[in-house]
């Protein structure tokens, strides 16, 4: 009679071919980068697929948008939602593109709109985190030399976002100015989630901005937080009187109508002498620096906007990701 003797190499054969063909591949996108495309007044959008050491590329048709790697090759990852693939930051690196090269993505102006949208997998959020932004701080406290402009950052405790998500809206760049022209010692303009940002796992962040008011999203969700002014540390009355109407900006979403500075040379060549603000990613200039607040985690794929998304298109693009395919790809 004749035997078959199942070696290991040939019993390891069988198992591969008996393994169910729906198990997806460490490197297969879990989502569907078509409807990010198919939004309306998508200005660039950056599935991270390239290998370390290349210029990150939208492939958005407005532009390629070259994102340049800051110290040193950025490790590749193999998961991702839209390439099969991510980039990886360990807090000491970050992505830019010069202020004189971000073109549409330059979003500025009294009548500015800007949205914009994230899949990342933030480890370690015990201090202020950057996803990405045009936003420039300057030296730190009370300096007004800042060019922010718009930026979806986490963790900001100052003004009641502790862990949370806090996207950031500058009309004037530097700090944020009350209705008499007094000054705080920071930018104290952003929408604070209810909600913290999720860690260890892979999520959907995003925020729109409509020109009067601030919407942050977490997981293709707006969860409306009003101001409880003393608990959120916002009990001076810009927070409270200068809102709509005499009343007070909320918390998400925040009320600010005064649009996104726009840096002119001629006229803030002195006062603001760095510049315009880069485009950045996993980082932004506080403090002094570029990798005080520097992020880690897995960036999976990034979008902008040069319109304030519905919240039905926010879900929608949330969908696109399918985040919890990646998660259960992430498991060990």
């Amino acid at each position: 009679m004749f035997r078959t003797i199942l070696t290991p190499a040939l019993l390891l054969g069988v198992m591969l071919l008996a393994a169910p063909t729906t198990t997806l591949l460490a490197d297969e996108p879990t989502g569907d980068p078509s409807v990010v495309l198919k939004t309306p007044n998508l200005v660039a959008f950056w599935t991270f697929g390239e290998e370390a050491g290349e210029a990150r590329k939208s492939i958005a048709p407005e532009g390629t948008y070259p994102l340049q790697e800051v110290n040193g090759p950025i490790p590749r990852a193999d998961e991702g939602p839209y390439s099969g693939h991510s980039l990886q930051l360990n807090g000491k690196q970050y992505l830019e593109l010069d202020y004189a090269k971000t073109g549409k993505l330059n979003i500025s102006g009294p009548k500015a709109h800007v949205s914009m949208f994230a899949v990342v997998r933030i480890i370690d959020l015990r201090q202020s985190r950057t996803i990405a932004g045009m936003w420039s701080e300057g030296k730190g406290r009370d300096d007004d030399s800042g060019t922010r402009q718009y930026a979806m950052l986490m963790n900001m405790p100052t003004y009641g976002g502790p862990n949370q998500l806090v996207p950031h809206i500058s009309s004037e760049g530097g700090v944020t100015r009350r209705a008499d022209g007094s000054a705080f010692p920071w930018c104290a303009d952003y929408a604070a989630t209810k909600q913290p940002v999720p860690e260890e796992e892979w999520c959907t962040l995003a925020f729109t901005y409509d020109g009067e008011y601030i919407k942050a999203y977490i997981n293709g969700t707006f969860e409306e937080r009003k101001l409880d002014a003393k608990k959120d540390r916002r009990d001076d009355r810009y927070f409270t009187q200068e809102g709509p109407e005499g009343k007070d900006r909320g918390m998400n979403p925040y009320y600010h109508g005064r649009g996104i500075f726009a840096y002119d040379p001629a006229k803030h060549s002195e006062t603001k002498p760095d510049g315009g603000a880069d485009f950045t990613v996993g980082a932004r200039y506080a403090v002094g620096s570029f990798l005080r607040e520097a992020t880690k985690g897995k960036f999976g794929g990034l979008a902008v906007f040069d319109r304030a998304l519905t919240d039905e298109e926010i879900a929608q693009l949330h969908a696109s990701a399918n985040v919890d395919a990646l998660n259960k790809k992430s498991q060990p």
